[in-house]
């Protein structure tokens, strides 16, 4: 058995695929490629397939993380190749390989925020927002509870660009089993928090990164 892992874009339309549907078009998606993908076994066999990190409903990414088997070895840019023929509009693999790391190595996510508004008047409201001494929001937990956190020493502000009517920021945030922050908690307080007004237009992960603080593989 052959591990393997892809890297894909989820874009245009593609962002309005739930997790869950993501994981049945997969499934679809392997059926028509014909590549010798392993089956579960039981009583309900399916193409086993492992996401990293589900993805927010209405989010795009450049870096979606699957993980597959293969009952025979084949070339990686043949299994590009062959999966990008059959795949759905907005979602493309952009890189195939043999894993290195396990999931729970994944430590944090960058992301690209689009704020519509003045992009100078939007940079200094956002200078004013982290200069809080608390960016405190309540975040729900697995057991469906709910609990005050403080998000400032978690946001971390990789870049930020400012355009006539836009407002870009690309935000590097904990991600992973142990914590993860979606950029909505912030985006949720920062846009009611702006004095002029401003409205999120896109949100991109744009990177992985591992413990080790490098590119996650």
């Amino acid at each position: 058995m052959n591990k393997v892992r892809a890297v894909f874009e989820k874009k245009g339309r593609a962002k309005y695929i739930s997790h869950l549907d993501l994981n049945r078009c997969m499934q679809r998606t392997f059926k028509r490629s014909g590549l010798p993908v392993w089956y579960t076994e039981g009583f309900n066999p399916h193409i086993y397939i492992m996401f990293a990190l589900p993805l927010s409903l209405g989010y795009e990414s450049s870096v979606e993380i699957m993980d597959f088997n293969l009952t025979e070895e084949v070339p990686f840019d043949v299994i590009k190749e062959t999966l990008n023929r059959v795949m759905p509009e907005g979602i493309k693999i952009v890189k195939v390989y043999t894993p290195e790391t396990k999931h729970t190595a994944i430590k944090y996510s960058d992301f690209k925020i689009v704020f519509k508004g003045s992009g100078k008047l939007l940079q200094s409201e956002f200078e004013r927002f982290m200069e809080q001494e608390q960016i405190n929001t309540v975040k729900k937990t697995k057991r469906k509870g709910e609990k005050l956190i403080d998000l400032k020493p978690d946001i971390k502000i990789i870049s930020e660009e400012c355009q006539e009517d836009r407002f870009k920021l690309v935000l590097r945030l904990p991600a992973g089993t142990e914590k993860n922050i979606n950029p909505s908690l912030v985006t949720d307080l920062f846009v009611p928090f702006c004095s002029n007004g401003s409205e999120v237009e896109s949100v991109e992960r744009m990177l992985v990164i591992s413990e080790k603080n490098e590119e996650f593989l």
